[in-house]
């Protein structure tokens, strides 16, 4: 859990620095762009290889490689000498990232009773709630404070004391666990999944900055081609020797399909919602990054209490109507805040925020645990580190095709709303601004809500109760396929 929070505060933590590393490390709109990017990209295209390799190596060992190395990344970060060495310590970050992150999930799975998970997933769900504010929070004290006059280093050197506590600790209490029998890394598999997610990913990060070039285009048409290659290629390398990149039988298990497809349209949401709110009271209000920063307490604080209350308390007796009533309570809690900005204004308060906040964390906080649950409580256990790099890449991919519609539902608007009607002479006003800034920010949110009332119809996919266990607390998990001619397996 110390690894899973230090990689989502890195996400966040960095956006809020932009200003200060622009301003003192002297780095070009282009490198900043990088310095965000550049990690995004690669921890992306490496989380399902980085997943495989733990089921083949060991998840406890490559899981203590990757924190090793995003702590040593950190710290490069950190003493950046110019911006081009802090873009290449970013992509090695993000690269050590993508080997420790997947770990998280499936030490957990393949750890853990199937009646004890619920528990973790829901302290999980509590960790993502926390770090997804704590990042901008943290990230405007330290750079207000100018910590012994370091100016913006310090949201990387931070990492270093938790890296090496969760190396020592992880090295102590972690159980070893891999597939049961051995497996080779599909290299073949590893180039097709690294090659379609950039061809996907890189235009959709840089496109609006690019002005959406035509190659662009044909990069995310050329991206479902490769995948489509890699479909065929799985499927005959499971045949052939048993050990794809990716099992092609999960998809297979009803509750991991059903939940990667939710999974990919909540990435959307998310990725839409943080950060036009982030530009909207920063850029649009005027806050400062602290003002910015505390507002969204509330939000984190209702995202961990319902996240460890939908687990152990609600899925048991309620079953998929849990996740659903979340999708509702935080499609009503965008709606809501759609209103509260509509009707208050450029003078809208913090404390006038904390209502559709805390009605949108409760929702957040009923889907992100069981959700996590719920994708890989069927899935067998040597596969555990190949599913959970699926999750995780599958909501990055989401994430990025957030980020690629803010472009069109938030900054179209906000630059249509600048231009209509704008002076001959002179500037664009604060008032002005702030007032563009408000309406895109409306009309993205309409979009949040529309994306949650289809996350909300593709739940019906998802099982109607969490899988069955046995008492003795040792889970049910589904038994691989066995080949042609060979016995079953017997417990």
């Amino acid at each position: 859990m110390t690894a899973a929070f230090m990689d989502l505060v890195d996400v966040t933590i960095v956006n809020i620095a932009v200003p200060s590393i622009q301003r003192t490390a002297h780095a070009s709109f282009s490198q900043i762009q990088w310095i965000t990017a550049g990690y995004a990209l690669a921890f992306a295209a490496g989380l399902i290889t980085g997943g495989r390799l733990g089921d083949i190596h060991g998840r406890k060992r490559i899981f203590l490689v990757g924190v090793a190395g995003f702590t040593l990344a950190s710290a490069l970060c950190g003493f950046a000498a110019n911006p081009e060495m802090l873009v290449a310590a970013r992509v090695l970050q993000g690269g050590m990232a993508a080997l420790m992150v997947p770990q998280v999930l499936s030490i957990v799975h393949a750890t853990f009773p199937a009646h004890e998970r619920g528990k973790v997933f829901g302290l999980f769900g509590a960790i993502v709630g926390l770090g997804a504010v704590s990042g901008p929070l943290l990230g405007a004290l330290l750079t207000e404070w100018n910590v012994l006059g370091l100016e913006w280093r310090p949201i990387f050197l931070i990492n270093l004391p938790v890296g090496i506590a969760a190396l020592l600790l992880g090295r102590r209490y972690i159980s070893e666990s891999k597939a049961p029998h051995a497996l080779k890394l599909d290299l073949v598999g590893v180039a097709l999944v690294t090659l379609g997610l950039l061809m996907l990913l890189y235009p959709l990060t840089r496109g609006r900055e690019l002005g959406w070039p035509l190659w662009g285009y044909a990069s995310m048409a050329g991206a479902l081609v490769v995948f489509g290659a890699l479909v065929v290629y799985e499927r005959r390398k499971a045949a052939r020797d048993g050990s794809p990149l990716i099992e092609p039988s999960l998809f297979r298990v009803k509750s991991f399909a059903a939940g990667i497809a939710v999974q990919t349209v909540f990435g959307v949401a998310l990725g839409i919602f943080f950060l036009v709110w982030t530009l909207y009271m920063q850029v649009g209000l005027g806050w400062s990054p602290l003002h910015a920063g505390l507002t969204g307490v509330p939000f984190s604080i209702a995202v961990s209490v319902a996240a460890g209350l939908s687990v152990q308390k609600l899925v048991p007796r309620f079953g998929r109507k849990v996740l659903q009533a979340g999708a509702l309570v935080m499609g009503l809690g965008v709606l809501l805040y759609i209103w509260e900005s509509d009707r208050y204004g450029l003078a809208v308060a913090s404390w006038q925020m904390a209502l559709p906040l805390v009605v949108m964390g409760v929702g957040m906080g009923l889907i992100v645990a069981p959700l996590t649950d719920a994708v890989l409580s069927e899935v067998p256990r040597e596969h555990a580190g190949s599913a959970s790099g699926l999750i995780n890449t599958v909501q990055q991919m989401g994430n990025a095709l957030g980020l690629g519609l803010v472009s069109v539902v938030f900054f179209g608007v906000v630059d249509d709303r600048l231009t209509s009607g704008r002076p001959t002479s002179g500037g664009v006003g604060p008032d002005r601004v702030g007032a563009a800034f408000a309406h895109g920010f409306q009309h993205a949110l309409l979009w949040v809500a529309g994306v949650m009332a289809v996350m909300f119809l593709l739940m019906y996919a998802l099982p109607k109760r969490p899988a069955q266990h046995l008492e003795g607390g040792e889970a049910s998990e589904p038994l691989p396929a066995q080949p042609e001619g060979e016995p079953a397996l017997v417990r």
